[in-house]
């Protein structure tokens, strides 16, 4: 576990911490009082997600059009092996801020990423003032705090075999804006005003450029 006692909110939260790091944290928080404002937001969105219903499921469009993405892109990549995700730090998210906006009931996020970025991502989504801004082409919706940081919260079907969903920025040029498999991710750079958010189906591993139309979109 984390020696930075701040990045275990979300998992204090979520009553996700081992006794001992419940105990470190807890004396810490009569310390701290940022982390006291955190837990707080934090708790508020917890329990919101108790009342959230389930939602419809994906259009089946979708499914389609990710597949003719895929299989019209070259096929000039080696099938990877599939390797073992390393299981190390593992926790579970509940973004209820987002799935009670859009109607898709408890959604959950295995970390696959540092602590730091996911607790980023609540932050977003838990922000009062943050943007959300509806989704072309898709279900769910963009998160844009004022900051820029950006959440993209949107249910995909696994991506097929060998690709991955890659999210792109696209202002005065088009950036890279990180790899997902689908639910919800932050985005790794920041978004402005009249930018364009997308995401595109593309190889494993990812790409410097976009090789296929956006299966989804939106604009700030």
């Amino acid at each position: 576990m984390t020696n930075d006692l701040h990045e275990l909110s979300a998992l204090y939260a979520l009553d996700a911490l081992a006794d001992d790091d419940r105990a470190r944290f807890e004396a810490h928080l009569a310390e701290c009082e940022q982390c006291r404002r955190d837990l707080a937001g934090l708790k508020d969105t917890s329990a919101a997600l108790a009342f959230a219903v389930e939602g419809p499921a994906p259009p089946s469009a979708l499914r389609g059009r990710i597949i003719d993405a895929a299989r019209a892109e070259p096929q000039n990549v080696v099938p990877l092996r599939r390797r073992s995700i390393a299981t190390s730090i593992a926790a579970v998210v509940a973004v209820a801020a987002t799935a009670a906006a859009v109607g898709f009931g408890i959604w959950a996020a295995t970390l696959h990423h540092s602590l730091a970025h996911e607790r980023a991502a609540v932050r977003v989504l838990g922000d009062p003032s943050s943007r959300r801004i509806a989704l072309s082409g898709a279900r769910g919706e963009l998160v844009v705090a004022p900051s820029g940081d950006a959440v993209l919260a949107v249910q995909l079907p696994a991506p097929p075999q060998g690709k991955t969903y890659e999210a792109w920025i696209a202002d005065d040029s088009v950036r890279r804006a990180g790899q997902f498999s689908g639910g919800t991710f932050a985005l790794t750079g920041r978004v402005a005003n009249g930018a364009r958010v997308m995401v595109t189906v593309e190889k494993s591993g990812g790409v410097d450029a976009p090789t296929s139309q956006p299966i989804l979109s939106a604009r700030v």
